[in-house]
């Protein structure tokens, strides 16, 4: 057990110790504010403060854990070993900077509360990052630092127990359009004729013809190939439907479609399913909730997993939102337009509302690679950065999560290209 001593015992203060002593490193915590508890302590210690207390493992405490709010944090970032670090301490300091300070700051999104650049979507863009900006952003800094504390702290202690972590690596298909042609109604379905004579898309009008005749599968329904995969290398992929009402800016089949409902039970046999959110579902609890009991009713099970991929990640209203629904996971926390670690991290960890300064029990899962950043490099350029990450990530010992789409698996999409990213991802030859 590691006891750790501060003046003040703040909720930010709790919150990120846990994660990276206790979730990340497996160490046991306890927290006090009496010195003469601390130094009657015979066993591992740390005091995080302005100065240390003796002889004991210290941390320089920079300040931005005892506060409330939000403020303009001036950030500074420099080398550290082959890596970086901000937030700097003086030399009494047993690390150079505040790695706790630094932590919470990532994890937290802190600079998504304060005043940014939208993109057009109105999302928080990677080039706004500080991340970005300095250079890490494909790099999982907050892993790569409790790693280097680890040793630091086993350096003074040397009985220190180690937590064995494993590596892995997910997949996450997000199917927005189970079906390119079928199940659309015959209105969706002459229209989308039209505009594709008028496109001179002939192959795609015959393709139509022929999946509403039932003469050929159509080009989107690729999940048996996906399901077969699983089988055969024993993949771990997870499927997340969406399930919203038809508007202009989701524009699925009906949701209670005997063809779509018996695609997801027919996945759901095979794997983890979720749901994949639609549009107004971030703006609108109500809707959210709906969309949740639809997937509920199909797969007859608690929904655990949503991901929010192509719209505003508005914190932390949306994550306020799957907390009063108790659902418990999100994947949704990556960039879709560049690859690398959004949140500075590869391990999943709780989301903390820096507006009420609470620790939700929603769970985020981050994501470090979207198929839409796949065509925009030369391949060799994009298989040589996959690879980095993914050598970056085993190093920790953390998760590797990537989302595709189904359609990129598709005859209209270049399959092979993802379906080679698919594999070089889960290492199949």
């Amino acid at each position: 057990m590691l006891l750790i001593y501060t003046q003040k015992i703040t909720p930010r203060i709790i919150y990120i110790f846990k994660h990276i002593c206790t979730n990340m490193l497996g160490i046991s915590i306890r927290f006090t504010s009496k010195i003469e508890e601390f130094i009657a302590h015979d066993g591992m210690k740390l005091s995080y403060g302005k100065q240390a207390l003796g002889n004991e493992l210290f941390i320089q405490n920079t300040g931005l854990l005892m506060e409330q709010g939000l403020s303009e944090v001036e950030i500074k970032v420099q080398p550290w070993g082959d890596s970086f670090c901000f937030f700097p301490a003086t030399e009494k300091s047993d690390l150079p900077f505040d790695i706790f300070a630094a932590s919470f700051y990532l994890l937290s999104r802190y600079e998504e509360y304060l005043p940014h650049v939208k993109d057009e979507y109105g999302r928080f863009p990677a080039s706004e990052s500080l991340a970005e900006q300095e250079g890490f952003l494909q790099k999982p800094v907050v892993d790569v630092w409790a790693y280097k504390f680890r040793e630091v702290l086993q350096q003074r202690y040397p009985d220190l127990n180690e937590k064995k972590r494993s590596y892995s690596v997910q997949s996450i298909i997000a199917v927005e359009h189970a079906f390119s042609y079928r199940n659309k109604g015959f209105v969706r379905s002459f229209v989308g004729m039209l505009v594709d004579l008028v496109k001179l898309q002939f192959g795609k009008v015959l393709d139509r013809i022929q999946v509403l005749l039932r003469l050929k599968k159509d080009p989107f329904n690729i999940f048996e190939d996906l399901i077969l995969l699983i089988k055969q290398y024993d993949l771990k992929l997870m499927f997340l439907f969406q399930l919203s009402d038809f508007t202009v800016h989701d524009r699925n089949i009906n949701p209670n479609r005997m063809p779509l409902r018996s695609v997801i039970k027919y996945v759901a046999d095979y794997t983890k399913v979720g749901l994949l959110l639609g549009y107004y579902s971030l703006r609108n609890i109500k809707t959210l909730r709906k969309e949740k009991l639809r997937l509920e009713e199909i797969v007859h099970s608690p929904l655990r997993a949503v991901l929010n991929s192509k719209y505003n990640l508005s914190l932390p209203e949306h994550y306020n939102n799957l907390t009063e629904l108790e659902i418990p996971e999100d994947y949704s926390m990556g960039y879709p337009e560049t690859q690398g670690f959004r949140a500075g991290t590869c391990t999943p960890f709780l989301f903390y509302d820096i507006n009420t300064e609470v620790t939700t029990p929603l769970e985020i899962h981050p994501y470090v690679l979207n198929s839409n950043v796949l065509e925009e490099e030369p391949i060799g350029k994009m298989k040589s950065e996959v690879a980095k990450m993914l050598q970056e990530v085993k190093a920790v010992e953390g998760n590797f999560n990537a989302v595709f789409k189904n359609q990129d698996f598709s005859d209209y999409s270049d399959k092979e290209l993802y379906y080679s990213f698919l594999k070089q991802i889960h290492e199949i030859k």
